[in-house]
Formats: C-alpha cells, sequence, structure tokens
C-alpha cells in the first residue's frame, strides 16, 4: 500500500465517522448520544476490517505470501532446467524413494 493511499484510508475513516454523527443527530439524537453512537460504528468498521487482515494473514493469502511462492517456484524450475539429464534422473530416483518410503510409514500406522 502506498502512503497515499494510507492517507486517503484515514480520511475516508474519520469522514466516515462525522457522516455517521450528522447521521444520527438528523435522527433524533442528542449530541452525546449521537457521538457514542458513531463510535460505536467507527469501531465495529475497524474490527471488520483488521478482522479481514488477520483472516488473510491466518490463510497466508496475502501479497507478500504469493510473491515468495511464485519467486520459489521460479527459482526451483531454474535449477531443474540448469541440470544435466543425469542429475534429473537421480533427482527423480531420490523423490520416488521417498514417497515410497513415506507410503510405506503411512501405511504402518
Amino acid at each position: 500500500m502506498r502512503r497515499i493511499d494510507a492517507i486517503a484510508i484515514t480520511l475516508a475513516f474519520f469522514g466516515f465517522g462525522g457522516v455517521a454523527f450528522w447521521v444520527f443527530r438528523s435522527s433524533g439524537l442528542d449530541a452525546t448520544n449521537a457521538g457514542v453512537w458513531s463510535q460505536v460504528v467507527l469501531v465495529g468498521v475497524l474490527i471488520a476490517w483488521i478482522s479481514t487482515y488477520v483472516f488473510r494473514a491466518v490463510t497466508k493469502t496475502m501479497t507478500y505470501n504469493q510473491q515468495l511462492d511464485e519467486y520459489k517456484k521460479a527459482v526451483l524450475t531454474k535449477k531443474l532446467e540448469e541440470m544435466s539429464p543425469e542429475e534429473r534422473e537421480t533427482l527423480l530416483a531420490e523423490v520416488a524413494t521417498e514417497n515410497l518410503i513415506a507410503q510405506n510409514a503411512a501405511k504402518d500406522e
């Protein structure tokens, strides 16, 4: 996120609070109650927004994680392309052996 985006979101957030205050005032609440309810709305919106971040962090669907996965795949693909055919065959044989060991271990459990 760019700095200007963060500033715009902050201004929009406080602007939304002001609009909520005036909506509550125009619906008949006094200034104190309108202020309290506009704060309740703002805190609710803030908690909902933060919960989306927490959800993305827990499920690892954030942009950083996606970029890191793509980078790792690109590095491994490049290394695989640079290997000689003999090295690739050796690697495939090792992977097949490890898969067999894992399958046997799973059967024993």
